[in-house]
């Protein structure tokens, strides 16, 4: 099983999901507060891997949805920049195992990457609940 360090938003009900499938697949979780993270660039920009910029971000993100802050129209250093400047840009969770970053919750990725089968089959039925929610939008943005 992996240790996992879970950069999140405390109080996030999907990062609290997220990590309790973790635990049921047995995997050992450091959550720590990705707002108060020191990112540099260098270290942020790892964990985004090839993926187009606007994934990078948070779509709730209070910037994004005033329009104040437009992912489809920034480049790969201003992107950086913002994010940054202002934490809550970031999307989340980030995930380190190793050296390996991933951003965002893919059930299917996180699965393939590190297992996502119960350790114990006694909490399989917890892990296919899990598994069965969307775990990756936030259910405050619902009447936004």
């Amino acid at each position: 099983m992996a240790s996992i360090v879970f950069y999140e938003k405390p109080g996030c009900i999907n990062n609290t999901k997220q990590k309790a499938l973790l635990q049921a697949a047995g995997h050992t979780v450091n959550a720590r507060n990705l707002l108060t993270e020191p990112w540099t660039r260098e270290r942020l920009y790892r964990c985004f891997g090839d993926r187009p910029v606007a994934e990078w971000f948070n779509r709730t993100a209070p910037a994004i949805k005033s329009g104040e802050v437009q992912p489809d129209r920034l480049d790969a250093e201003t992107a950086l920049a913002l994010m940054l400047k202002d934490p809550l840009l970031i999307r989340r969770p980030i995930m380190q195992v190793g050296d390996r970053c991933e951003v965002g919750f893919d059930v299917p990725t996180v699965d393939r990457w590190i297992g996502l089968k119960a350790a114990d089959p006694a909490q399989q039925g917890k892990c296919d609940r899990l598994t069965q929610q969307d775990l990756q939008t936030c259910p405050n943005q619902a009447g936004s």
